[in-house]
């Protein structure tokens, strides 16, 4: 039975609302009396059986929810025989509740439009060599599978074949083709405009950036915010406190339309659904636009963010840095072949920036043994040598003697925003190279549409020289740039800016970055970053860059803003219409009802104005 009822929920408010249509027209027009009744007596029960469901479903479960109040509300005015307004109020509360789920699902389209594009079949390479369309399910890590133009790319992997051009726009929420060819990253969900790719697979199904995307913005999407679970632990004590109160009207009054009457009118239904449609559609709208926010709770601390930290090197700048310049003091060759055998082994972006530079027809030296030195750089035995790579106080730290020349010439390299790489074999000083990263297309132009949202610091922490530093604070319009620290040292940043009273951000991409980030109010991680840096974080941008960071920057603002409102409009809702109960005469049950049913779809239709929300 209550399978049934609530299967066919809409087409009982349908009939509901047609015999209160029908009861309507008789009283006006006709004016038959018992035909009048009938229509709104059927209108009432018929209406009457879903609320009354889930009003003993929520008693059995000790719960005084709304559905209790108007359930009583409706008993109260069949029993006065008042069936007119026992059957608008039905109604009423019916479509009500259709609304809601019909405007919360269209919040919620960003789940479904992934959701559609998600890759459901592939071309993999059987064990004859040949491709054949298998389900999405069949595809392992380590499998090679053939998309052709047109095509969905199946899940994570690497072009190990082919050259095309791919459409990204659901992963970063922008329709730009990305030229893809041998040994480059491609992602489950995008599509291939144009020609044919070859992949090894990588990650697949929910552990693709696509899978996670889904899950992360579902997850999302049925958080609650502080306020979300103020406004639940609110509605347990103000529920039955609006029954306590129309009991107690009752029984000093003996007025049971009035005791009625103020259980509709107490109904917080407005208050009850406006903070989440809000949250809902604001992640809702990042989603399609390429920010990743993990959950409602982080809005209202994004929205009152007012500090911006950024870590440099893959997040302001490029991440992939240049080798500009080289000086060698020692055998040119020999040196080369020992930087890239030790940098070979290390993915941080100065040692791929060697690697590239020099990685041809090099010999490759086997590594001994590697000891990484923090905020230096690596101490390796290579070819029966102790090879020294890092900055310059790692070399002095370890009695390397720096001529004059060399100090002068790093110095003229850090004044023109370069790193510093040196290295020693054996004791002696052997080369030294200036390398530079470039800093990110439009990133001034976004820092400064942070500042006109709001912030008032944007500030940069690196472990590079603060020539280097200096160099891009003045070339962003950055506040304030802090060069040669350690990743402690940022998470003392930190925490000294919060202590200051600041609601600190903290953007960053690598595994160094993770400390700063778990420490700040708000950790954004750029999409390429690494699986540490986005898994701490609260929001993700999936288009690595910072084109996205002011539309999310205003997106949090304005969901936190929508949110208040709705709070106003439903408390005020409840306050006009208990005033207008008590001061006026004109207020009776059905126009609260009406009134309180408008509140659910104001707050609703306020809150979906936010899936439509573009940056000005």
């Amino acid at each position: 039975m209550q399978a049934f009822v609530f299967k066919n929920k809409n087409y009982i408010t349908l009939i509901s609302g047609i015999l209160v249509g029908l009861g309507l027209i008789n009283h006006l027009v006709l004016g038959i009396p018992m035909l009048t009744d009938l229509a709104f007596i059927i209108g009432s029960i018929i209406g009457f059986i879903p609320i009354g469901i889930q009003a003993i479903g929520a008693l059995k479960v000790k719960v005084i929810s709304i559905d209790v109040l108007v359930s009583l509300a409706i008993i109260g005015a069949f029993i006065i025989k008042n069936y007119e307004e026992s059957a608008i109020v039905s109604f009423l509360f019916l479509f009500g509740g259709y609304l809601e789920q019909r405007t919360l699902s269209k919040t919620r389209s960003a789940i479904r439009e992934l959701s559609k594009i998600a890759p459901d079949i592939a071309y993999k390479q059987m064990d004859n060599g040949e491709f054949e369309t298998v389900d999405i399910d069949e595809v392992d890590i380590g499998d090679i599978l053939l998309v052709k133009t047109g095509g969905k790319i199946p899940v994570d992997g690497e072009v190990i074949k082919g050259k095309g051009y791919v459409n990204e726009a659901s992963i970063t929420g922008e329709a730009n083709f990305i030229e893809k060819n041998q040994g480059i990253k491609v992602f489950a969900g995008t599509i291939l405009e144009n020609g044919s790719l070859t992949i090894r697979a990588q990650k697949v199904g929910e552990d693709t950036t696509f899978g996670r995307i889904i899950e992360l913005v579902e997850e999302a999407q049925d958080s609650k915010s502080e306020a979300e679970r103020f406004i639940d632990n609110f509605s347990k004590y103000y529920t039955p406190l609006t029954l306590l109160i129309a009991l107690t009207v009752y029984i000093f009054t003996r007025n049971i339309e009035l005791a009625v009457t103020i259980l509709v009118l107490g109904c917080p239904g407005a208050l009850v659904i406006g903070v989440p449609v809000s949250n809902v559609a604001g992640i809702g709208n990042g989603a399609k636009n390429g920010v990743l926010l993990k959950g409602s709770e982080i809005i209202k601390s994004f929205a009152k963010t007012d500090t911006f930290i950024f870590d440099k090197t893959g997040t302001l700048t490029v991440g992939k840095p240049q080798v500009l310049d080289a000086k060698f003091y020692e055998g040119e060759a020999y040196t080369k072949d020992l930087i890239v055998s030790i940098e070979k082994e290390s993915d941080h972006p100065l040692a791929k920036a060697i690697v590239e530079k020099y990685d041809h027809d090099r010999k490759i030296y086997p590594i001994t043994s590697t000891n990484v030195i923090k905020g230096g750089g690596i101490k390796a035995l290579v070819d029966d040598k102790e090879v020294l790579v890092g900055n310059l106080k790692l070399l002095e730290e370890n009695n390397i003697s720096l001529s004059d020349e060399v100090k002068n010439l790093a110095k003229e390299y850090e004044k023109s925003g370069n790193s510093i790489i040196a290295i020693s074999i054996s004791g002696k000083f052997s080369a030294i190279f200036a390398i530079r990263d470039q800093v990110r297309d439009q990133a001034r132009e976004k820092l400064e549409e942070l500042k006109r949202l709001g912030a008032t610091n944007l500030i940069m922490l690196s472990g590079d020289n603060q020539g280097s530093v200096d160099n891009i604070k003045d070339e962003l319009g950055l506040t304030k740039a802090y060069g040669n620290l350690l990743p402690e040292d940022k998470v003392n940043f930190v925490k000294k800016m919060k202590d200051q009273g600041h609601l600190v951000a903290f953007v960053g991409d690598g595994v160094n970055d993770s400390p700063s980030l778990a420490s700040s109010d708000v950790a954004i991680a750029m999409g390429s970053g690494t699986d540490v840096a986005i898994e701490v974080s609260d929001l993700v941008l999936m288009k690595s860059d910072l084109s996205k960071l002011p539309h999310a920057y205003a997106l949090a603002k304005a969901t936190y803003k929508n949110m208040l409102e709705n709070i106003i409009i439903a408390v005020g809702t409840v306050i006009f219409l208990l005033a207008s109960l008590i001061f006026s005469n004109w207020m009776n049950m059905s126009i609260g009802m009406f009134v309180h049913e408008a509140s659910i779809l104001a707050v609703i239709l306020n809150g979906m104005r936010l899936i439509k929300f573009k940056l000005k």
